[in-house]
């Protein structure tokens, strides 16, 4: 059954990473986005990228059909190149990039952080939030401490991508990248460049 709509408007449907949620909530409450519902796969498929295809196409065959549109809040997430062509199949258009950190800081910005040092660790205002159930127990860094340093040999800089000014996740950044034994570097992107992307593509 199509989607009950409240406006004139096109039902919207946004199947997101759970990483973005917070992101996506805001600014469809900011934006009066009435016309979007948002759907949000868990975050923890970063650390088995190849599945998130397979869980997006689930997503998409249980729900599409209700609404006019349907966009994924995804970049390609490591899944070289598989998300792209499940959405091919399906005329569905995603976020820009490779990944969040490029959507978030913008294409140009995002290179020359990356041509500043290329073993760069990123983290954004979610994974600093979950950074030891993602990125410490999610590697099995808690069971086998000795697993960080082979992880981390070939970075040498951790750079925090911030969406928000909070002191409390500057603070625990830092702390992240000592425990990493990285450099720290801090880059606030606030949600502009991702509100422009998403806006994009619902207003199309």
């Amino acid at each position: 059954m199509q989607h009950l709509k409240e406006s004139n408007l096109p039902t919207i449907l946004v199947i997101a990473c759970g990483a973005l949620s917070q992101e996506l909530n805001y600014l469809k409450k900011i934006n009066s986005w009435k016309n979007i519902t948002i759907q949000c796969l868990s975050a923890e498929l970063h650390n088995t990228p190849k599945l998130i295809p397979k869980k997006v196409k689930e997503k998409l065959d249980l729900m599409a059909d209700d609404f006019d549109k349907v966009y994924l809040a995804y970049a390609d997430c490591g899944t070289g190149g598989l998300l792209d062509s499940l959405l091919k199949d399906y005329n569905i258009e995603r976020l820009p990039g490779a990944h969040c950190y490029e959507f978030f800081a913008g294409k140009n910005p995002f290179l020359s952080l990356t041509e500043e040092e290329l073993g760069t660790f990123y983290l954004t205002d979610f994974l600093v939030k979950h950074f030891n159930r993602l990125v410490v127990e999610g590697l099995g860094m808690d069971r086998y401490p000795q697993l960080k340093n082979e992880y981390f040999k070939n970075y040498k800089k951790l750079t925090y991508l911030a969406q928000t000014d909070s002191k409390e996740l500057k603070n625990k950044a830092k702390q992240y990248a000592d425990f990493l034994n990285l450099e720290y570097n801090y880059y606030y992107t606030g949600l502009n460049q991702f509100k422009v992307a998403i806006e994009r593509s619902i207003k199309a």
